[in-house]
């Protein structure tokens, strides 16, 4: 009797309380479905920079600005000059010549030993030797050629010394002007026309240059001129 009394009472309350439950449910999801609050928005992307006319509602990217240094040309030193011109040469004035001292080039007495030519020498005579030697003995004084004088016709050649010999190989080259060919330029001879015109004129004196060869005789023998 009592059960039966109390259960519509609990079927009241459990009714009651599914309502609320269902009731807080409700307003439970409606919070939850609802809109969540809004986020702070991001700056627009499209945003013009500073300075760049305004907003053009398009993202653009800030361009590179390259900044090139300045060229600073450093002033060039100026090259051009005046073409070097070419020295003239020139030569100091020559002194004037002075007069010869006495007795350069020439002697005016016998000769001293320094004074002697050792290449030249003044022909006496010829003496012929046994033809098996091959040479003649020439008959010389050496000296040296003297200053002369204004009215004379050339130098004399003044001899100093012993008379000497010295061998003439038979084979040397032997050339000759005047007395003893009929020329003022020298002429080639033979050894026996020498020894021929020397004989027909002892003493003669006349003045020949001469070269020794390897066999200590004489090889070349050159007279000199004399007006």
């Amino acid at each position: 009797m009592n059960a039966d009394r109390l259960r519509p009472a609990v079927l009241a309350l459990a009714a009651g309380a599914l309502a609320a439950v269902l009731t807080g449910c409700q307003q439970g999801g409606a919070a939850v479905g609802g809109a969540a609050p809004s986020a702070t928005a991001a700056p627009a992307t499209g945003t013009a920079a500073p300075g760049s006319g305004g907003d053009t509602g398009h993202s653009t990217a800030p361009t590179a600005v390259h900044t090139v240094a300045p060229v600073v040309k450093k002033p060039v030193a100026a090259t051009t000059s005046a073409p070097a011109s070419t020295p003239t040469p020139t030569s100091a004035p020559k002194p004037a010549p002075e007069p010869a001292p006495a007795g350069a080039g020439c002697v005016d007495s016998t000769p001293g030993p320094d004074e002697v030519d050792p290449h030249e020498f003044a022909l006496y005579r010829i003496e012929e030797l046994d033809g098996s030697t091959g040479k003649v003995n020439l008959v010389v004084q050496h000296g040296a050629w003297g200053c002369g004088s204004p009215d004379s016709d050339g130098a004399p050649f003044v001899v100093t010394g012993e008379e000497s010999r010295w061998a003439l190989d038979q084979a040397a080259y032997v050339t000759a002007t005047n007395p003893i060919v009929t020329s003022t330029e020298n002429q080639r001879i033979g050894v026996q026309e020498l020894i021929d015109w020397v004989k027909a004129h002892p003493d003669s004196g006349l003045v020949f240059r001469y070269q020794v060869g390897d066999d200590g005789a004489i090889h070349r023998l050159e007279e000199v001129f004399t007006p």
